[in-house]
């Protein structure tokens, strides 16, 4: 029987640590820290990687809680979810092809997006957040999407809850085998890796010196992935 699209969502192979697909995606993991701290520190207390942090921030501020921003958690929301739909239309896109293409491509739209929103930093002044944390947002989701369907255990970029728990129960201490805690433990560094200097920079210099780190980090990604054997998109 022919799986259907939406079905390719787990790896035929093992995705090794050292893996060019692993070392992509934990650099997208520093880039995710970096666009956190973007935009919670300048934004307004937003997330755009972060759909858990963004439901709560809602809750709060419909309670009443100062500093937090209903309207801007929810133009995130929204211009996530936006972005998630861009990468399972990506997906059936490439569904007959490589991996490769496929992840660079959704890599590229990803640059794409913060090279624009790099651009509208450095130029925005006064005005509203807005379209700002939309541009980002779209970006997060497409790149959420894409990376929900690679399935790459423990690396998917932009939460640690699941990978900490993981870690924590799969170890020798909980009677585990410690496996993938190498990857568990690289991820939870990647991000604080990206979250560290991007907060100094926001701080210090402001939003755009970070958002032109993330857009160079995806891209410089973007130019060297590579794999030795290419597998099928979503496999």
């Amino acid at each position: 029987m022919t799986p259907h699209p939406g079905s390719r969502s787990v790896p035929t192979r093992e995705i090794g640590d050292r893996h060019a697909l692993s070392l992509v995606l934990v650099t997208l993991t520093v880039v995710s820290g970096l666009v956190d701290a973007v935009c919670f520190l300048g934004l307004g207390h937003v997330f755009t990687a972060n759909m858990t942090g963004n439901v709560l921030i809602i809750g709060f501020a419909l309670a009443g809680a100062p500093g937090f921003s209903v309207t801007g958690s929810l133009v995130s929301l929204g211009a996530f979810l936006v972005g998630a739909v861009a990468a399972g239309r990506l997906a059936l896109a490439f569904r007959d092809r490589h991996r490769v293409p496929w992840v660079r491509t959704a890599l590229w739209c990803e640059a794409t997006l913060l090279a624009v929103s790099t651009v509208v930093a450095f130029g925005a002044g006064a005005v509203p957040p807005y379209p700002l944390i939309a541009l980002i947002a779209l970006a997060m989701g497409l790149r959420n999407g894409t990376v929900g369907r690679l399935a790459v255990p423990d690396l998917t970029t932009t939460v640690l809850t699941r990978t900490l728990a993981a870690l924590a129960a799969g170890s020798r201490l909980a009677g585990g085998t410690d496996r993938r805690s190498g990857r568990k433990v690289a991820a939870v560094a990647a991000m604080v890796a990206g979250a560290v200097p991007g907060a100094w920079l926001v701080l210090r210099h402001g939003i755009g010196w970070p958002l032109l780190l993330t857009t160079l980090a995806v891209t410089g990604t973007a130019l060297v992935y590579r794999e030795g054997t290419e597998g099928p998109a979503g496999t």
